[in-house]
């Protein structure tokens, strides 16, 4: 049975190509901190990207002239960063204005070990969406930004049982309206 993966390189270009002129996404994630809890929402500042077959360029191959090496020391557009964080505090959502994201594979959940060794490289957050969506967005010169919804706690936390695709839903469900709501307010400030 074949997989389908997303062509994120088709769908950056195809959003840069129509004239979208800002990314600004939404993701589903686990969190890897007791204070971020679910249906927080957090605008994440950081990545790592832990993926290993996902295409992560709009370059194929070296050409002299041709390749940019983009900066990513600050990865998330800083000014959809803030109008984020201005408009989940006017409406008194629990909200984190930072937060290091890391993206696996999938579709498979974390091991326990894998959950506590993302612990200890510094992440908060885990998906399985912003890499490489962020990197390529970087490359078309594209600012993005992320409204990361926490439904879980991966597989670190010993005393609760492990993630799960039913309890994923289930908070998700439950808090979407905040996101939506979020967005509404949000994205007629982007840009001006």
């Amino acid at each position: 049975m074949a997989v389908k993966i997303v062509n994120n390189r088709a769908n950056i270009w195809a959003l840069k190509s129509v004239g979208c002129t800002h990314l600004l996404t939404t993701t589903a994630c686990g969190s890897l901190t007791e204070n971020i809890g679910r249906g927080d929402l957090v605008f994440p500042d950081q990545f790592i990207d832990f993926t290993r077959h996902r295409e992560v360029t709009f370059y194929d191959k070296f050409a002299p002239g041709k390749m940019k090496h983009e900066p990513m020391a600050e990865p998330f557009d800083a000014d959809m960063r803030r109008i984020l964080a201005e408009e989940a505090e006017s409406a008194s959502l629990n909200f984190h204005t930072k937060g290091t994201i890391i993206t696996i594979e999938g579709p498979r959940f974390s091991t326990r070990a894998e959950s506590h060794m993302f612990r200890t490289w510094g992440a908060h957050l885990i998906n399985m969406s912003t890499a490489p969506e962020i990197i390529l967005a970087r490359e078309a010169g594209l600012p993005y930004a992320a409204i990361a919804m926490s439904t879980d706690f991966d597989s670190w936390k010993e005393d609760e049982e492990p993630v799960s695709w039913e309890e994923v839903l289930k908070v998700f469900n439950s808090n979407v309206h905040n996101v939506i709501d979020l967005l509404l307010k949000v994205i007629p400030r982007i840009g001006r």
